[in-house]
This record gives C-alpha cells, sequence and structure tokens, in this order.
C-alpha cells in the first residue's frame, strides 16, 4: 500500500482517479494546482503522482518540472493526465520530467496498469 498523490482541478477527475488507486489498495492523497501538489509531494513522500497539465495557475508542466528539479521530489514517478494528447504534449511532457502520459478521458485499466508498473 502506497500513497498515490492526485492533482487535478477537475473534482469529478480526482474522484475518478481516486476510486481506481484506493480498489487498487492504495491510499489517493488530493491537490486541485500545482503550489498544493508541490507542498504535498514533499509532506506526504507520495510513491507516484498522476498530475493534470491545465489547472490555475502553475500547471502541470511547470509542476512536473519543478518537482523533478527538487532533490527530495526527483525520484517520484509522475504521469500526466491530461486532454493534451498531441505529439507536441508528449515531447513537453518528457522535456518536463514525466514518467508516462496517460490521455484523458482515461480507462480505468490504464489507470491501474501504470501503478503496476511504477509503483514499486
Amino acid at each position: 500500500m502506497a500513497n498515490i498523490l492526485i492533482v487535478d482541478d477537475a473534482q469529478t477527475d480526482r474522484e475518478l482517479l481516486g476510486k481506481v488507486v484506493n480498489s487498487a489498495g492504495h491510499v489517493a492523497i488530493y491537490a486541485t494546482d500545482g503550489d498544493q501538489a508541490l507542498a504535498k509531494a514533499k509532506s506526504s513522500a507520495p510513491a507516484l503522482i498522476f498530475l493534470d497539465v491545465v489547472m490555475p495557475g502553475t500547471n502541470g508542466f511547470q509542476t512536473c518540472r519543478t518537482l523533478k528539479q527538487d532533490e527530495q521530489t526527483r525520484p517520484i514517478p509522475i504521469v500526466l493526465v491530461t486532454s493534451k494528447n498531441t505529439p507536441s504534449d508528449k515531447f513537453w511532457a518528457q522535456k518536463q520530467g514525466a514518467d508516462a502520459l496517460i490521455p484523458k478521458p482515461f480507462s480505468p485499466e490504464s489507470i491501474l496498469e501504470t501503478l503496476r508498473r511504477l509503483v514499486k
């Protein structure tokens, strides 16, 4: 059982991701924006972060880059879960240090497979 940080400004998406994460035996922790994500990543030591890109304030690309530049949070796998799914979005996700990108709408199976693959 691991803490999984879910970052999304849309309550519906947070709840859907949380149900999948909890059904896999993990504990879902929530943040609604990039600033909250940065704080919770440091305080809760998640085993993985599911991160939306389009959010008010600090967007997901910026949040990912900041997390990957910080020595404490760098090892945490980050999966962008986003409606931004063009080749350039995938390129920028990789440039910011994201470990994977799951397009919205996502399937529970894609979330579970990612959890199995990235959470040790």
